[in-house]
C-alpha cells in the first residue's frame, strides 16, 4: 500500500466517523425536540440551530432581545421554549412560577452562573455569594456577609455617601450652564465605583476625576463578556479573540486589585491595627470561619461586590434621570418633596430618607421599567407544571421582570412611567416586581444600594434643573445589566435658589 492509499484511506474513515457523529448529534436534537415541542414556542430558525440565528442577529445589532421575548410570549403564552442546538431554555412569565421557582430554596442556579464564575476559561467571580450554585456554600457566605449589611452599618455609610455625592454635585456644577452636554450615565458610574471602593473595600479610586483609571473600562469589558455567554460560538469565532484577550486581562486587573485590597487588609489585622467593619472585614471573618478558604476564594467575593454594587446603581439612576427629563410634571413633584424634606442642607440625614416617599416610589418605578438585572434563571430537578405547562426535569428556567413589567397583565398602561403604582395604598401584582430577585436569594446589597440612590438622587433633585439633549434613541444596552444606549446625555443649569451660592 502507498503512503499516499494510506492517506486517502484514512481520511475517508475520518470522514465516515464525522459523517456518523453528525447524524448522532442530529438524532439527539431531534429527541430534545420530542421531548420539549409540548411547550409552546415561536418556529425555530433551523433544526440544528433553533432559534440562535435570530438571538445572534439581535445581539450583533445591540437589540434587546427581551423586546423579542415579550413578543413570542404575547402570542405563544406565559410559559414557551426557546431552542439553541441541543439546548432548550424555557422562558415563564407567571407569578405563580416567580413564587414557586425564587422563594423555594430547593431551586439552584443555573449553568449559565458557572459560565460567569470562569468567564472564558478565566477565573471571574467563582464560587463567590452571586455565582454559587450550591445551597449550603451560598448560605453559609451569606450569613458571614449580613453584618456588613445591618442597619448599624450601613446608618455609618452616610458620610461616605454624601461626600461621594457631594463631590459629583461640584463636578456637575461646572459644568451646569444650560449649554455643556453631560453623560449622566459616565458621571454617575464613577461616583458610585468610588463609593463602593471606599465603602466595602477601604479603596480611594476617585475615579469620576481620573480619566485615566482603568477600571470603568474593565468594568464594562467583562460586563459585556457577559452577554457574549450566550453565543456558543464566541470562543470559535475569529473576529472575537482580541475581544476575548480584553476580557481575560479586564478579569486579571480586577482579581489583582482584589488580591493586594486583601493582602494590605491582612498584614492590618496581623499588625493589630484598627479595621473597619466593612464587606471586606467580613470577606476575611469569612475564610476564617469557614476553614481552607484559599486566597482565590476570596477574590470571587471582592471581584463580585466590586462590580454589583457599582453597576446596578448608577444604571439606575440613569434611567431616573432620563425618565424624569421626560415626564416634567414627575420631575416637578418629586423636586417640591426634596425641597420640602432637604431644603438647603448640603448632608442628608438616614432619617431623611424615610421622609423622601415619592423619591422612593420614582426609584421602585425606574426599577420596574429599567431592572438592572433583568431576571434570572434556576434548574428543575424534578417535573414542574406551571400555567398547565409540564416542564421536564433537568431544565433551566428563565425568569425577567423586564418583561413582565411590559405586560398588560401584570400593570395597566404598562409603558407609562407613573411612580404612583409603588403609592402604598395602591393595588400591586403579586410576585411581578423583582428587581433585587426574590426569597433566600435575594440581593443582599438591595437596601444599600436605594441608601446610595436616594442620596444622590435627591442632591441632584436639590441642585439642578436637567434637560435632555435632542437627537437621544432611549434604547436600552444590555451589557449583562441594563444601562442607557446613549448615556442619558443633558443640559444642567443651576436651580435659583443654589446660584448665588456657587
Amino acid at each position: 500500500m502507498t503512503v499516499w492509499s494510506f492517506i486517502t484511506g484514512a481520511a475517508i474513515l475520518l470522514l465516515i466517523l464525522v459523517v456518523i457523529c453528525f447524524l448522532l448529534y442530529c438524532g439527539y436534537i431531534h429527541y430534545i425536540h420530542m421531548k420539549y415541542d409540548h411547550i409552546p414556542g415561536p418556529p425555530r430558525d433551523s433544526f440544528l440551530f433553533g432559534h440562535s440565528p435570530t438571538i445572534m442577529k439581535l445581539m450583533k445589532n445591540n437589540m434587546l432581545i427581551y423586546d423579542t421575548f415579550l413578543e413570542w410570549v404575547e402570542q405563544y403564552g406565559p410559559v414557551i421554549r426557546i431552542n439553541g442546538l441541543h439546548n432548550v431554555l424555557v422562558l415563564v412569565i407567571s407569578s405563580d412560577g416567580v413564587k414557586e421557582l425564587l422563594m423555594s430554596p430547593k431551586y439552584t442556579k443555573d449553568d449559565f452562573y458557572s459560565r460567569i464564575g470562569v468567564l472564558f476559561g478565566a477565573r471571574f467571580m467563582g464560587t463567590g455569594l452571586l455565582t454559587a450554585r450550591d445551597y449550603d456554600h451560598w448560605h453559609k457566605q451569606r450569613r458571614i456577609m449580613d453584618p456588613a449589611f445591618s442597619r448599624t452599618y450601613l446608618i455609618g455609610l452616610m458620610g461616605t455617601f454624601n461626600e461621594k455625592a457631594e463631590d459629583l454635585m461640584d463636578t456637575l456644577g461646572d459644568k451646569a450652564d444650560g449649554k455643556c452636554q453631560v453623560g449622566i450615565y459616565d458621571m454617575l458610574s464613577r461616583v458610585t465605583l468610588d463609593v463602593i471602593a471606599k465603602v466595602a473595600f477601604g479603596m480611594v479610586l476617585n475615579s469620576l476625576h481620573d480619566d485615566q483609571t482603568p477600571f470603568p473600562r474593565a468594568i464594562s469589558t467583562v460586563m459585556r463578556g457577559m452577554v457574549e455567554t450566550r453565543n456558543p460560538f464566541t470562543r470559535y469565532t475569529p473576529g472575537k479573540q482580541a475581544f476575548l484577550r480584553d476580557i481575560k486581562k479586564s478579569i486579571e486587573l480586577l482579581r489583582k486589585t482584589g488580591r493586594e485590597c486583601i493582602e494590605r487588609r491582612m498584614k492590618a489585622i496581623h499588625d493589630g491595627e484598627d479595621i473597619p467593619v466593612d464587606i471586606l472585614t467580613q470577606i476575611l471573618k469569612g475564610a476564617e470561619l469557614e476553614g481552607g478558604c484559599s486566597l482565590e476564594d476570596l477574590i470571587d467575593n471582592f471581584v463580585t461586590f466590586f462590580i454589583g454594587g457599582q453597576e446596578t446603581t448608577a444604571n439606575q439612576l440613569a434611567f431616573a434621570v432620563m425618565e424624569l427629563a421626560r415626564n416634567p410634571e414627575i420631575l416637578t413633584r418629586v423636586q417640591s418633596e426634596v425641597d420640602e424634606v432637604i431644603g438647603s442642607k448640603r448632608d442628608i440625614d438616614y432619617e431623611d430618607l424615610g421622609k423622601l416617599r415619592y423619591l422612593s416610589q420614582v426609584l421602585k418605578e425606574t426599577l420596574r421599567l429599567y431592572p438592572a438585572a433583568p431576571g434570572t434563571s434556576r434548574t428543575l430537578d424534578e417535573e414542574l407544571v406551571i400555567e398547565g405547562v409540564r416542564i421536564p426535569p433537568g431544565t433551566t428556567v428563565m425568569l425577567n421582570s423586564y418583561i413582565m413589567a411590559r405586560m398588560e397583565k401584570f400593570y395597566q398602561d404598562p409603558l407609562v412611567f407613573n411612580p404612583d403604582r409603588f403609592h402604598p395604598d395602591a393595588p400591586k401584582p403579586g410576585y411581578a416586581y423583582f428587581p433585587f430577585s426574590l426569597g433566600p436569594r435575594s440581593c443582599i446589597g438591595q437596601v444599600f444600594a436605594q441608601m446610595e440612590a436616594k442620596v444622590v438622587m435627591a442632591k441632584l433633585l436639590q441642585r439642578f434643573e436637567f434637560e435632555l439633549v435632542e437627537g437621544q434613541s432611549f434604547r436600552i444596552l444590555d451589557t449583562a445589566t441594563l444601562r442607557p444606549m446613549d448615556g442619558t446625555i443633558c443640559r444642567l443649569r443651576l436651580r435659583a435658589e443654589h446660584k448665588s451660592k456657587k
